[in-house]
């Protein structure tokens, strides 16, 4: 992309970023909920690109500058100190460019929401469930080093320990844009804590992560929603057994079911249940846009497919590889313990080399 193309590109967003800002001053928009929640979305992702072009055309014009002061100037110490400008500005442009072309890219609309994730217990029966609960473990760390809030909607622990399934919600900034690479299928091999042999046993969990629905993306009627009172089960006193503060609801148009009773409040299950509901509603027309996305890219990093295997998990070696992207580490004892960012860095370098590839095809 030239410099002419990019400056007529940031040129039309900088006029697009202005117009929405006044937009959103006005009384009708601001009482149109709905359109004031989408007008200021589109505002804060133009945000970032139209500063990244301010520096960019600020460079530029010094960068000219510096050129024409070079080319005329008789003094020796002005021309080096102009050469020396010239030596710093032109990589500081290319790496700008670099940065302006990446944002230039539509991003997936959903990056910047919060998140359901659900961990399941695979192939492995009991060492699945315990791995599924090591995996849980790994991202409740994760989260507090990110400074993310998370509330468990449902859980049903595994016969040994861990879970057969466990979701959760998750809140903080561009959450789902960030977990979105860990949907898929996670495969362990170890000595599993049943076994008596020492053998090594290859089990597998599946993580989920769905971006949330907010009360706006989908219009939900009552009156589709069967909802149902049950006796919670699991830990938290004498009152989980004996209440029905637990709240299954079923969507009659598409049959999803979800329930939640990690509350004892029976209102405060419906609401975290209903938020789950509508995320999977939600989540039935996003799985199209991902199908259609893997469609067009040749290494999709972040896919629709949760069933695909994405990393493996080597505990006799160490070894943590992502087979996506031919991750290898061998620090599995810390990355079990949260410190996974390395890796998903490493994967939104290889989708956004893939983005850049595909917008310049």
């Amino acid at each position: 992309m030239s410099e002419n193309n990019i400056l007529s590109r940031l040129d039309g967003l900088k006029i697009k970023f202005e117009e929405i800002g006044q937009q959103m001053t006005d009384p009708e928009v601001i009482a149109d909920v709905k359109k004031f929640v989408a007008l200021n979305k589109e505002y804060k992702e133009l945000e970032p690109l139209v500063a990244a072009s301010e520096e960019y055309r600020t460079a530029l014009a010094n960068l000219q500058e510096a050129k024409d002061l070079y080319a005329t100037e008789k003094d020796e110490e002005m021309r080096e100190m102009a050469r020396e400008e010239i030596a710093e500005l032109e990589p500081r442009i290319e790496r700008l460019e670099e940065e302006i072309k990446l944002l230039l890219i539509p991003k997936d609309p959903q990056d910047a929401k919060n998140a359901i994730l659900e961990i399941r217990g695979g192939t492995g029966g009991d060492e699945a469930a315990i791995f599924a609960g090591d995996l849980y473990r790994m991202y409740v760390k994760y989260f507090e080093q990110k400074g993310w809030k998370y509330e468990v909607n449902n859980e049903s622990p595994g016969s040994s320990g861990g879970y057969k399934e466990i979701v959760l919600k998750v809140t903080g900034d561009n959450v789902y844009g960030t977990l979105k690479y860990e949907s898929g299928v996670h495969r362990v091999q170890r000595v599993p804590q049943t076994e008596t042999q020492g053998r090594v046993h290859t089990s597998a969990a599946s993580v989920a992560v769905l971006p949330e629905a907010e009360e706006f993306d989908i219009d939900l009627r009552m009156e589709d929603i069967r909802k149902d009172t049950f006796c919670a089960s699991g830990p938290g006193g004498q009152s989980v057994n004996t209440t029905y503060s637990a709240i299954r609801l079923t969507h009659i148009p598409t049959g999803i079911v979800v329930q939640c009773q990690d509350q004892k409040s029976q209102l405060k299950n419906f609401d975290k249940a209903l938020e789950e509901l509508r995320t999977r509603i939600f989540n039935l027309e996003y799985a199209k846009y991902l199908d259609e996305i893997a469609g067009k890219r040749k290494t999709m990093v972040s896919t629709g497919d949760r069933s695909a295997k994405i990393r493996t998990y080597n505990y006799p070696q160490g070894r943590i590889t992502d087979h996506r992207i031919n991750y290898t580490i061998y620090n599995l004892a810390a990355f079990m313990d949260g410190d996974i960012q390395d890796c998903i860095d490493h994967l939104i370098v290889a989708e956004n080399a893939e983005r850049l590839r595909a917008s310049e095809e």
